[in-house]
């Protein structure tokens, strides 16, 4: 008699396995090398550029915003080879005119260079798609993500992120207020000109972590506190660290651009994290089939967030908007889109049935299809040009000193001939 069969298992859910075990191990140290080489190099980098600061503060920032960039197109790079998958993208008509594919397939945004950016958070990798957005932007230089304190501390990355100004949280608001004030009011830069003042993208996610069982307890949890409905596809959102944030940023940035994050493969009462794990995605070649994305823009003075409990039903009713929206996307497999709100290329995108385009004539949808990568490959050797010619310097610089010093020597021992002769 034939055993039943053991229920498939969330990871299952993923997909087949497209990388058998030495084809995972080949893959684990060929990414290994990459990120760690690009991570070190950056990281090198920075150290290399640090004493400008104490020369000039504005050329040390800009310099740091380059070492920014590599970072960007490193994981640009690392999503593109390692986790490859469709990428939809739509908005609504705050952003119309905003968001567009060009002829070859490649996304760009012409989002502000100032901003705070928020989404809801379903995946570890969430942040790597808001960077590759920010790319996109060509902002991927300016991004600022608030992040645990642990993160600090990890080798080489965490180094990094130091020097790239992240916001770090110990998540108790004692600590973590003085450390917001601190960093806020160097971005919100109030005693500079607004043409003056750097770009910077401030990418906070208010549900504090990612959709997982325990997550979805606390909300629950809090839901019931204060007597509301949880909501179904998304965490309620926590305020005060946003709220903080647009009180200190004030008049310093214009807008604040929402994105709604969903992923093709988690079904309802699943968590993202047991089925698209680092493994499935990285090792085993099992990315989500489609990341979705949707945006829409606030005017930050048109938000309540200096009266407290008028922001936190701001912010529940916009959460409440996307639980819709994850809902919609639940039924069609589509995040809403508004129709005309993005541009579409002729070569790049969804075309609309029995509408024929020309190769230079756009058209308008409510939604487009591209991929995460990079403009040009020209950009890979980038990330390690300053550590590239400092080395060949040091190098020449090297040898130059050797010959140097062996000219000396045959120099010495050619007079001492000569003398002897004499």
């Amino acid at each position: 008699m034939a055993k039943p069969s053991s229920p498939p298992s969330d990871t299952d859910l993923a997909g087949a396995v497209r990388y058998g075990g030495l084809l995972q191990v080949l893959r684990l140290i060929l990414f290994l090398l990459y990120f760690s080489a690009g991570s070190i190099a950056i990281v090198a980098t920075q150290f290399i550029g640090a004493p400008l600061y104490f020369y000039n503060k504005d050329w040390f920032y800009a310099y740091i915003a380059l070492t920014k960039q590599s970072f960007g197109t490193l994981v640009t790079t690392g999503t593109q080879w390692w986790t490859p998958t469709v990428i939809r993208v739509s908005g609504d008509k705050s952003v119309k005119g905003q968001i567009r594919i060009t002829q070859d397939g490649l996304l760009e945004c012409d989002f502000p260079e100032r901003m705070v950016f928020i989404a809801n958070h379903q995946l570890y990798s969430d942040w790597l798609y808001i960077w590759w957005i920010a790319y996109s932007a060509r902002m991927h230089g300016a991004i600022y993500i608030i992040l645990k304190e642990s993160l600090k501390w990890v080798p080489i990355v965490g180094w990094g992120m130091q020097f790239y100004g992240f916001i770090f949280l110990a998540r108790k608001w004692d600590t973590d207020k003085k450390r917001f004030q601190h960093r806020l009011q160097k971005l919100a830069a109030k005693d500079r000109k607004p043409a003056d003042r750097l770009p910077m993208w401030l990418l906070i996610f208010p549900e504090g972590t990612n959709m997982c069982p325990n997550a979805r307890a606390a909300s629950q949890k809090y839901a019931d506190k204060i007597g509301i409905k949880n909501l179904d596809h998304v965490l309620l959102p926590r305020v005060t660290g946003l709220q903080y944030c647009l009180q200190q940023l004030d008049e310093s940035v214009e807008w604040v651009y929402d994105c709604t994050m969903a992923y093709e493969g988690i079904p309802r009462d699943k968590y993202g994290q047991d089925i698209f794990t680092l493994r499935a995605q990285y090792l085993q070649g099992r990315p989500p089939k489609s990341v979705n994305l949707h945006f829409r823009r606030f005017r930050v003075s048109e938000i309540p967030y200096n009266d407290t409990a008028e922001f936190e039903k701001w912010m529940r009713a916009r959460w409440t908007e996307k639980d819709q929206m994850m809902e919609t996307y639940m039924q069609t497999g589509r995040l809403p889109g508004d129709e005309e709100e993005v541009q579409v290329l002729s070569n790049g995108g969804i075309e609309k049935p029995g509408k024929k385009v020309g190769k230079t004539e756009t058209k308008r949808g409510n939604i487009i299809e591209t991929e995460v990568k990079l403009r040009s490959w020209l950009e890979v050797p980038r990330v390690y040009a300053v550590l590239g010619v400092f080395a060949y310097h040091r190098a020449t610089g090297l040898m130059a000193n050797v010959v140097s010093k062996m000219w000396a020597v045959v120099s010495i021992a050619t007079g001492s001939r000569v003398k002897a002769q004499i």
